[in-house]
């Protein structure tokens, strides 16, 4: 899978891809992240990006002809499944878009700063739009990155352990169950018999009703009526 992404500040997006698994992922070829700075198509010898907005109002908007001459530009090399604006004010990314995205081959991500990105971007450029959740960011190169993290991780091959992925929080819309780990016991708690007795089918079932147990208590607008 091959990831690009547009921004203003790629310097942001250096740390989080170059650590632990989606460095990892990197290194196997299963995932290439590119960053490209917008500045690079600016309009002038400045650097600039962004203007007022029309009809007066606090804060500069990303304009057109930066946007649409990298975008045409980067889609002449790669033809992309998905172009996508962080924005808050989309559908809350989750993990059925997750898995979603790790279906693809080519996505494109576009950063946004300031107010946001002239709509006529949005309008005739974007296939997609995702938001992190609802707050407001200074800018979409964080959201970006929790959508790459996500998703790269879904790819086969990235995790050692490639079942682990299929056991995580919101996989079946339930949370995943506690974990534990040696030692069996630590001052005076001890870890559940059941975990401890190879039973496999008893302790799946013990996980899934942990799970659900778990969901009810914390995340009841995850379940259906019928499990609510």
């Amino acid at each position: 899978m091959k990831i690009d992404i547009l921004t203003v500040l790629p310097e942001l997006l250096e740390s989080p891809f170059n650590h632990s698994i989606l460095k990892r992922a990197q290194q196997k070829n299963l995932l290439m992240v590119r960053t490209f700075n917008l500045r690079k198509w600016a309009v002038n010898d400045y650097g600039q990006v962004d203007d007022y907005q029309y009809g007066g109002g606090a804060g500069m908007v990303m304009m057109c002809e930066p946007l649409a001459n990298a975008i045409d530009e980067l889609k002449q090399e790669t033809v992309y499944d998905e172009i996508i604006y962080m924005t808050p004010d989309a559908a809350i990314f989750d993990q059925k878009m997750a898995n979603q995205l790790s279906l693809k081959e080519n996505l494109l991500i576009i950063c946004g700063h300031y107010k946001g990105i002239d709509q006529r971007i949005r309008d005739h450029y974007i296939t997609k739009e995702i938001s992190v959740g609802n707050f407001v960011l200074s800018g979409g190169e964080i959201a970006a990155a929790i959508i790459v993290d996500a998703v790269g991780r879904l790819i086969p091959g990235v995790l050692n352990d490639e079942t682990s992925a299929l056991f995580d929080s919101f996989q079946d819309d339930l949370l995943a169950p506690p974990v534990y780990t040696r030692p069996a016991k630590f001052k005076e708690w001890n870890v559940p018999e059941i975990l401890l007795s190879g039973d496999q089918k008893k302790i799946d079932a013990w996980r899934y009703g942990q799970s659900l147990q778990l969901t009810k208590l914390k995340r009841p607008d995850l379940l259906g009526d019928d499990e609510a």
